[in-house]
């Protein structure tokens, strides 16, 4: 996870992602000092529940307003890999740093490789790691909402090298009275180890439909169903972890679990504990959410 050091609105991803807004009466000082306030509380409640979380302070050096969202530049598996990704705004290609692999390796973890894909940004191609790619890791099933921050062949090339197999579909919300694609799929969905939250009704296609739910279904996940108000409160911006006594947790924000109705909730809890945190204004200036601001570390220990 990466404390914020110059958090604000950035303009340059508020032209596709359309949940991002501004704090009227507020100095950009303030904004960013709410962000860590609401993030080291994020980041304790987190560790009080048993997670290792490993914190980066963000850097001076960059004007980098989106650096609290490390999911997207990079992405940690299993067998030592580490996924490096094409961003949509230029500002946000400053948050990437070679000294968080270092560091992550003192640490004891285990870099065998690291396949980057940051050249596709010269072509205006880009994949926003696990905000563009929902990752079934123990099915290896990756399903992508296509848009302009998750291009379709590039998405291929990831299933190719990491060996996942592709579900891809349109994700679309409503924006002055047009449907237009949301911009990240891991705001529409989540998946969890038996269970899936998911916005189906912002899969306007019927078969891109038929076939996610066919694909989870047999996957043996439970299907949760959000709405795209939900969504818009970041219900899917959810992500399950492993806490004390291998015990698992859904995270998500206050303001998602409060949009929650109480079926779902009990539905949930059938499957995992549930945690939330207070993100508001992490939510209101940034448009991402509980699940964008961590960046799971699978890498094996050395």
């Amino acid at each position: 996870m990466i404390r914020p050091v110059h958090f604000r609105m950035n303009e340059q991803t508020a032209v596709n992602n359309y949940y991002q807004g501004t704090i009227d009466n507020m100095l950009p000082e303030a904004i960013n000092k709410k962000a860590q306030e609401e993030f080291d509380v994020y980041v304790e409640k987190l560790q009080g529940i048993g997670v290792n979380v490993i914190v980066f302070q963000d850097t001076e050096e960059y004007d980098t307003p989106d650096s609290i969202f490390p999911n997207n530049w990079v992405s940690f598996h299993e067998d030592g890999t580490v996924g490096v990704y094409p961003m949509f705004a230029v500002n946000r290609r400053f948050e990437r740093r070679e000294d968080i692999f270092l560091k992550i390796e003192e640490l004891g973890y285990q870099i065998n490789h690291i396949v980057d894909y940051t050249s596709a940004e010269a072509e205006a191609l880009f994949l926003e790691g696990t905000g563009s790619i929902a990752l079934d890791r123990v099915n290896h099933k990756a399903y992508c909402a296509l848009s302009p921050r998750a291009d379709e062949d590039l998405f291929i090339e990831f299933c190719e090298d990491f060996e996942y197999s592709p579900v891809i579909f349109t994700a679309n919300q409503t924006v002055d009275g047009k449907r237009k694609a949301i911009y990240h799929t891991n705001v529409m969905m989540c998946i969890g180890e038996t269970f899936a939250v998911i916005c189906l009704d912002s899969i306007d296609d019927k078969k891109e439909r038929k076939n996610v739910v066919k694909h989870l279904k047999s996957d043996g996940k439970e299907i949760i169903a959000i709405t795209e108000d939900q969504v818009s409160h970041f219900a899917g911006n959810m992500l399950q972890v492993m806490g004390a006594q291998n015990t698992p947790y859904l995270i998500m924000s206050q303001q998602a679990y409060d949009s929650l109705d109480p079926d779902q909730i009990n539905r949930l809890e059938k499957h995992t504990k549930i945690m939330s945190s207070a993100l508001d204004t992490i939510e209101t200036c940034g448009g991402g959410s509980a699940r964008c601001m961590m960046a799971e570390v699978f890498l094996p220990k050395a």
